[in-house]
């Protein structure tokens, strides 16, 4: 029952940063991540980016945000669920970072090549290229985390 509060507490953190937060009744945490959304979100245009993107028009997405805020998105993003997911009541995972923090990394990555990834001579832009990369680095980062927990021994 208790991780089934890490997994809600990761949902409503995809749903908006901050949320989870404050499903966890760390109130003052989540304002502070919902303040950082709307202050990045609006900054960097995401959510006007958000709609040509969905009608595969890649490049008027790319045209439509600022990059200089954008790349802070994924960064906050993740470190958003990775905290509600941490301070959900459940069993401690070790080293659970890795997945989330490979995975901004990734995403930050999927940003900055969002103007020359293409699948099948589709630009995916930089609402999908930044996901697609988000979710190939959250596997790699599992794999990492795997590696990591068979040559690092617990400690009694």
């Amino acid at each position: 029952m208790e991780n089934e509060r890490k997994v809600e507490a990761i949902l409503w953190s995809i749903a908006f940063p901050g949320f989870g937060q404050l499903l966890n009744k760390k109130y003052v945490k989540g304002f502070i991540f919902v303040t950082l959304e709307f202050a990045v979100n609006v900054q960097a245009r995401l959510n006007a980016a958000i709609i040509p993107s969905f009608y595969g028009q890649g490049q008027a997405a790319n045209d439509t945000v600022n990059y200089q805020w954008i790349m802070f998105y994924p960064c906050l993003y993740l470190f958003s669920m990775y905290d509600a997911y941490r301070d959900a009541p459940g069993e401690r995972m070790r080293y659970a970072a890795i997945p989330f923090a490979v995975s901004a990394y990734c995403g930050t990555i999927g940003v900055i090549y969002s103007h020359h990834f293409k699948i099948v001579g589709f630009l995916l832009g930089v609402i999908w290229s930044p996901i697609l990369f988000h979710l190939t680095g959250f596997l790699i980062g599992l794999g990492i985390r795997l590696i990591v927990l068979t040559l690092v021994k617990p400690q009694s």
